[in-house]
């Protein structure tokens, strides 16, 4: 067994529990890189499949293009342009800086701090200045930016020492466990979540058999490509969660998956400890950028590959940042999430818990993992086989296949056109 699937299944209670063929895969997961990405994605997915009480270990091809899912979508036989203009690194006068504009208020926010017209180049804009004074601007301006970091290897010691999957026990209630098997037939999920890793780890619930429905605000629309790369087997409906109905869904909920950031939905009353106390028994599943340290901040996987040291350590010239080859953090927190649900599921008569991690937790992990001088060159079979077309809506949309095995996908359906009910 590999030390961080080791770990994993520590912080799980899965020990005792794991069968000879999921230790290590039959060949390296083909998610080349300088850091070991493919063992982590390994070991993430492996943990939602021994948390369902799974039999066979994954594939490790379908994993590597479960992970580069986005690459494989494609929406009326056209593939989707997943990076916004302004989403990328930009040379400052004294280094980098990763911004995330994706969203069109984020777009915004980051013109306004740049005092950009819609038709200007922004290279300029980043170039006269320095990355601190950069990341001042766009930060106040409500906008997404980090500066380009060497790694710090004491931090990122210190961040495993806390457990890459923590479980908090908020207080007691009356439900009893799920049957052991982790089936999840008949459990109320209600999603919370939006980007890569939150909406992954829903769809390895509903892939389990869970009812989820995710709930969006209706003034934040969500990109229709990102929704249907990992809308799978899910209801989505729009409603604001101040409304009484968005309380009631809340009450009758089994788990609640949470993926905007911690301070926001405290202020929203939708905190942990909140949620405890309206729903005893309840799961509640968190996911961060940062962490607790930074409940404020605002990231993304790709911010936090940057400002981790991450995207210098993948710099295919030692000067010009590089990336992960696939959202690796986003992915691997969302099945680590998926597989601490169906444990807490499992254990949590007379109690109400907490499981929770972090994309920062998680790029700790992996930057503590052995390396390679090289990222070597991808060696996956066809990728096609991992495919399979829905029909969501009038779209026909191919999409990945799902990584766990007996354990299909669904198809996902159009963004916010259900009924906000169980």
């Amino acid at each position: 067994m590999t030390t961080v699937l080791q770990r994993i299944c520590a912080d799980l209670g899965l020990e005792n529990s794991t069968p000879d063929e999921f230790m290590a895969p039959p060949h390296p997961v083909p998610l080349p890189s300088r850091l070991a990405t493919g063992e982590l994605a390994w070991s993430s997915v492996v943990s939602a499949v021994l948390a369902a009480g799974g039999a066979h270990a994954p594939d490790p091809d379908r994993i590597a293009a479960a992970y580069r899912s986005a690459e494989l979508l494609t929406i009326d036989g056209v593939a989707p342009n997943v990076w916004a203009p302004l989403s990328g690194f930009w040379r400052t006068s004294d280094g980098w800086v990763r911004t995330h504009a994706n969203y069109p208020h984020h777009a915004s926010a980051l013109r306004r701090a740049l005092e950009l017209d819609d038709d200007q180049d922004p290279v300029a804009a980043f170039s006269g200045d320095s990355s601190a004074s950069i990341v001042a601007r766009i930060t106040a301006a409500d906008g997404l930016a980090v500066p380009v970091r060497g790694e710090d290897p004491a931090h990122d010691a210190a961040l495993r020492r806390a457990r890459l999957i923590d479980t908090v026990e908020l207080g007691p209630s009356s439900r009893g466990a799920i049957a052991p098997t982790g089936w999840l037939t008949g459990i109320r999920v209600l999603d919370l979540t939006r980007v890569i890793a939150g909406p992954v780890c829903t769809r390895t619930l509903a892939a389990l058999g869970a009812d989820v429905l995710r709930i969006d605000p209706p003034h934040l629309p969500e990109p229709e490509w990102q929704h249907l790369d990992s809308g799978h087997g899910k209801r989505s409906a729009l409603l604001d969660a101040g409304s009484a109905r968005f309380g009631e869904l809340l009450d009758a909920a089994d788990v609640v998956v949470l993926g905007y950031r911690p301070s926001a939905l405290a202020r929203r009353g939708l905190s942990p400890e909140a949620i405890a106390e309206r729903n005893p028994g309840i799961v509640i599943a968190q996911l961060s950028a940062w962490g607790d340290d930074e409940p404020e901040r605002r990231g993304f996987d790709s911010l936090v590959q940057a400002e981790s040291g991450i995207a210098m350590i993948e710099s295919a010239d030692g000067s010009t940042p590089g990336v992960l080859p696939a959202q690796a953090l986003d992915h691997s927190a969302g099945y680590l999430l998926a597989a601490a649900v169906s444990m807490a599921l499992r254990r949590r008569a007379g109690r109400t818990l907490l499981v929770r991690t972090s994309l920062r937790r998680v790029a700790a992990e992996l930057l503590g993992m052995p390396r390679t001088a090289s990222a070597g060159a991808p060696t996956s079979d066809d990728p096609e086989q991992h495919a399979e077309e829905f029909r969501v809506g009038d779209r026909l949309v191919r999409t990945v296949r799902s990584a766990l095995p007996g354990h299909p996908f669904s198809a996902p359906r159009p963004w916010g056109g259900d009924e906000p009910s169980w």
